[in-house]
């Protein structure tokens, strides 16, 4: 109904006006709603999710959470085989589950998340992965992976919305973290890649898109960015 609401309602609202009817009214749920809304997964998912949205769009950039097609499409080139995995903006464990059901175990998952309601959520729904409550464009150095570097890493933040010194900070981050020949894989609503060229040739980065998602909510496109050489050139200047 929720979903019917969105794309249906006959009010003529536009969308963001009724993302924020529905955060209200589950703001105000209590008591035996509350709880019958808790007891429905893909219900709370989304109440969660609004809820986020509302206290903050541009972070959370996307109107509705990705749906299984844009997951499944984000990890299709990711399996037990690629060693352990990375998260950004891990979100509702959308992408997450997706790479779970790809073979990978909760263990090899390092999910990275600001916000604490998010985070506090992964944590209860893949209680083997290591959240990070934290700053993705602040990750280089930190031991997120016992066994050394990830072999891919799946991005759902709106870097499409970010400056470019913070796409910067998250890409050379997340390199930081990947072993030579590891892929960033991440998604955007427009036709171009969210990831500005300058940033790409400054940072030794190359970009492909490998996929377009109709279904889904908006349509979203699927990039895949790589090292244009074994070493990279991550540590150029701003």
């Amino acid at each position: 109904m929720l979903l019917k609401f969105l794309t249906e309602d006959p009010s003529g609202l536009p969308i963001g006006s009724r993302l924020f009817r529905i955060a209200g009214v589950a703001g105000r749920a209590t008591g035996h709603v509350a709880g019958r809304i808790g007891r429905h997964s893909w219900i709370a998912e989304r109440v969660r999710f609004v809820r986020a949205w509302r206290a903050n769009p541009k972070g959370i950039g996307a109107i509705w959470p990705s749906s299984a097609r844009l997951a499944a499409a984000m990890t299709r080139d990711i399996g037990p085989t690629s060693g352990p995995c990375l998260e950004l903006g891990a979100g509702t464990g959308a992408f997450t589950r997706a790479l779970v059901a790809r073979g990978l175990s909760s263990a090899q998952l390092t999910l990275i998340e600001m916000d604490p309601q998010f985070a506090k959520q992964l944590r209860h729904d893949f209680p083997e992965a290591y959240v990070y409550q934290g700053d993705a464009g602040k990750l280089a150095g930190l031991p997120l992976f016992a066994d050394g570097l990830a072999g891919a890493a799946v991005c759902g933040l709106p870097l499409l919305n970010m400056p470019v010194k913070q796409q910067i900070g998250i890409l050379r981050s997340t390199f930081a973290h990947l072993k030579p020949g590891g892929s960033m894989v991440l998604f955007t609503y427009g036709p171009r890649c969210p990831v500005r060229q300058r940033v790409l040739d400054r940072l030794g980065l190359r970009a492909r898109r490998v996929e377009t998602v109709l279904a889904n909510m908006p349509p979203a496109h699927v990039w895949k960015l790589t090292r244009r050489s074994a070493a990279g050139s991550l540590h150029a200047p701003v």
